[in-house]
């Protein structure tokens, strides 16, 4: 099988971008970059470290990042499974990626910067929710923002999906990969009201 090895290569297989692919992009919150980013409920964040690279989707009940100033942004850190891959990566390499989505738009955008985590409280507090706290939160410095192509959605047809398939639950997961010690039907029981009192 052959590689491709080389940025040469590469650029030579696909040509230059348009101009409107450079034009598009912008170094802090513009009006309408932080409309849109803004009406997002859902990013997914990717972070680098020394152990490799992490994608972690992160939601919330309204805008899943709050403006601190038009450079930066702050994303709290609700409650998860405690892995702690993302932040782990933030301390130790602070570039980060997100890419934000709006359901039923194709558009995704796109913000490359640096972070940070804060346990200030006064930052924290902003985020007060069923009277808890983030343990921390990703203060994030904007580097470039811009639209995704919006091509991929489109070939997916994300939105008007309307059948799910069969897919194994996290349970029947845990399981295989506990050879049966763990997971099976009574995790999957128990997750949502697990899930319902640990949401903030």
């Amino acid at each position: 099988m052959d590689y491709v090895s080389t940025v040469e290569e590469l650029e030579a297989l696909y040509g230059r971008p348009g101009a409107p692919a450079l034009r598009k992009v912008a170094t802090c919150l513009t009006p309408l970059y932080r409309q849109w980013i803004m009406s997002s409920r859902l990013c997914v964040l990717s972070t680098v470290g020394p152990d490799g690279t992490d994608g972690s989707p992160r939601g919330d009940d309204g805008p899943v990042v709050t403006e601190l100033d038009p450079q930066t942004l702050a994303l709290p850190d609700w409650r998860g499974n405690n892995r702690l891959d993302s932040l782990r990566n933030i301390v130790v390499d602070g570039r980060v990626s997100l890419m934000f989505f709006v359901p039923g738009s194709n558009t995704v955008v796109r913000l490359n910067g640096t972070a940070r985590l804060t346990t200030d409280p006064q930052l924290r507090g902003r985020f007060e929710k069923a009277n808890r706290l983030p343990a921390t939160v990703i203060v994030i410095r904007i580097g470039e923002i811009y639209t995704q192509c919006a091509r991929a959605l489109m070939r997916s047809k994300l939105w008007s999906q309307t059948e799910t398939a069969d897919l194994p639950t996290v349970g029947e997961i845990l399981g295989e990969m506990t050879q049966g010690e763990e997971g099976g039907a009574p995790y999957d029981d128990a997750w949502h009201a697990r899930a319902s009192k640990t949401m903030w």
